[in-house]
């Protein structure tokens, strides 16, 4: 297939590109700035922010078009993109993927939570489920609509736990946000650019999917485990709030205290999804950059 990727360059379209073109997939990048890309690569110039250029370039003989650039806290902008880039589609039976994220869900209780839980959206993705729903919608219209939500994505040294590394390095040891006793639900990055190619090949229309490998990892183990990935002993510590806020803005502080635990079996199921990447902790504490 011929996939237009937004997003091809940062951390998880990157690991999705290289899975794609594993699998004999042929990536068409759109970016604004194709001096970014290696050579040889195909490309096309666009803007997330500009309607008429992701219209340009979905062409007749894009099969599938794989939104990983998608913002955060900018409802119109996003909106007006999954706008644009769908409306060649309609009609057509091709494919359109959208990534969002479980924060949607909000905190959550002791039982994983699948895709037919409600939605309980913390500040910073707040508009969110109404953008995942506008994407559902336009299967209505002969297009095979399909939204992602990744968990809390590790590996290749990147991430939020590479983030944590680099707090632990700062700092001393190793720091979370929030209670000892929160969890996140992750998944590694190249797992979940799997994810990604099986969602494009197999996914049925309306397709609501949750990218989890690890419905619920400690994030105080996480924590001690990016201290041993910077050089330290194990050590960690809460990080108050209210200090995380100062340094990391509130909304986003927020997320990482989110307690959540959520299950991604429905991809297992349905898609053939087979996450096989080291557990977190044991990558993390490795140091493994891949």
């Amino acid at each position: 297939m011929k996939v237009l990727v937004l997003g091809s360059t940062g951390y998880i379209g990157s690991a999705a590109v290289r899975r794609f073109e594993a699998e004999g997939h042929q990536v068409v990048h759109l970016v604004r700035d194709a001096g970014r890309l290696p050579a040889g690569a195909t490309a096309v110039t666009g803007d997330l922010a500009d309607p008429a250029s992701l219209r340009a370039a979905v062409t007749d003989d894009i099969d599938a078009v794989v939104n990983l650039a998608t913002p955060t806290g900018h409802e119109a902008v996003d909106a007006a993109a999954v706008d644009a880039l769908t409306e060649r589609l309609r009609g057509t039976g091709r494919v359109f993927v959208y990534t969002s994220g479980v924060w949607v869900l909000g905190a959550t209780g002791d039982a994983a939570l699948d895709e037919d839980a409600p939605t309980d959206a913390i500040a910073i993705v707040g508009y969110r489920p109404r953008i995942e729903q506008r994407v559902l919608a336009v299967g209505r219209d002969d297009v095979r609509a399909v939204v992602l939500r990744p968990g809390i994505v590790y590996g290749r040294g990147g991430g939020i736990p590479g983030l944590m590394t680099d707090w632990a390095r700062e700092h001393g040891t190793g720091r979370y946000v929030g209670s000892v006793a929160t969890r996140w639900p992750m998944v590694h990055v190249d797992d979940l650019a799997e994810l990604f190619v099986l969602a494009v090949s197999k996914a049925d229309e309306g397709s609501l999917l949750h990218g989890v490998a690890h419905e619920a990892v400690p994030v105080a183990a996480l924590a001690a485990a990016a201290d041993l990935a910077a050089g330290g002993t194990g050590r960690a510590e809460p990080w108050p709030p209210e200090q995380a806020a100062e340094v990391l803005g509130g909304p986003f502080a927020e997320a990482l205290g989110l307690n959540q635990v959520v299950s991604g079996q429905r991809a297992v199921a349905e898609l053939g999804w087979r996450p096989s990447r080291p557990y977190v902790l044991n990558e993390l504490a490795g140091g493994e950059r891949g």
